[in-house]
């Protein structure tokens, strides 16, 4: 993949139940929202990234990005206005506000973070050894001698490295899921979310182990100085997850639940 604490015990329902009336007062005036076009949240995004966001068969907007933000727009009573942008751009036109908001996927760094303001943590992925089906292979630590594909000079390389395995070199996900398929290599460590994706969209016969390596957070990017904002969208994320909707709007995707189960919080100054 390129580029790249609301905490989940008992009572991470029951909070984000307490927050949901909150948020729901915020329909009286979106002006509170600290939104450039009053009732209307504008969200940057790639628009070619899947499956955070790509162009479905009829033409429209979809993704992992496109069902949650739509979802948080209907509980907040405002409308979704997709805003298609080159990665490269993205921080850049925020912050001379061409948008509300960054929808698109993006890493949760202490560099980042001094320039813009995170909503909490919405995605966690990282590395997983991916697997034929019928492989007896269960973990990493499995993985000794094994031939293990990975994309050349990714982070991936140590990682398979210290587990003992033979490593075989890719230049894309394609290549090193279809020789994991034909049996010409034992498995691959790929991006969770990729691999989740990959093999839930074209039927693969492969699965992945539990165990989530070198994992990191994905965050949706706000100009600072918009607390209500934040914390609005905090909220109805919160409310989401609590209430099943996060899980039943990505399964078909990803097939699991990516939320993380500590996300990383909003620092609001």
């Amino acid at each position: 993949m390129k580029r790249r604490k609301f905490i989940q015990t008992g009572s991470a329902a029951a909070a984000a139940t307490l927050a949901f009336p909150w948020v729901m007062q915020r329909r009286a005036s979106a002006g509170d929202l600290e939104l450039l076009v009053p009732g209307e949240l504008s969200s940057a995004t790639e628009g070619v990234y899947p499956p955070f966001s790509f162009k479905a068969e009829d033409g429209k907007l979809d993704g992992l990005e496109m069902r949650i933000m739509g979802e948080i727009c209907r509980r907040l009573g405002l409308s979704y206005e997709p805003v298609v942008i080159k990665w490269e751009s993205m921080l850049v036109a925020l912050l001379a506000d061409k948008y509300d908001i960054v929808g698109n996927a993006m890493g949760i760094t202490e560099e980042r973070q001094k320039s813009v303001t995170f909503c909490d943590g919405w995605i966690e992925s990282g590395a997983r050894l991916v697997v034929h089906e019928d492989s007896a292979i269960q973990s990493s630590a499995d993985a000794e001698g094994k031939s293990v594909g990975v994309i050349t000079a990714s982070i991936f390389v140590p990682l398979a490295e210290g587990w003992g395995a033979e490593v075989k070199h890719y230049q894309s996900d394609v290549g090193v899921m279809q020789d994991t398929v034909n049996g010409r290599i034992e498995g691959a460590v790929m991006d969770s979310i990729a691999a989740a994706y990959a093999i839930q969209k074209s039927k693969l016969p492969l699965r992945w182990t539990d165990e989530l390596h070198i994992p990191y957070q994905l965050g949706w990017a706000v100009k600072k100085g918009k607390p209500n904002l934040v914390k609005a969208i905090n909220a109805a994320r919160a409310e989401m997850v609590a209430d099943g909707t996060f899980k039943r709007l990505v399964e078909d995707l990803v097939g699991y639940d990516p939320s993380p189960s500590d996300p990383i919080r909003s620092i609001l100054s």
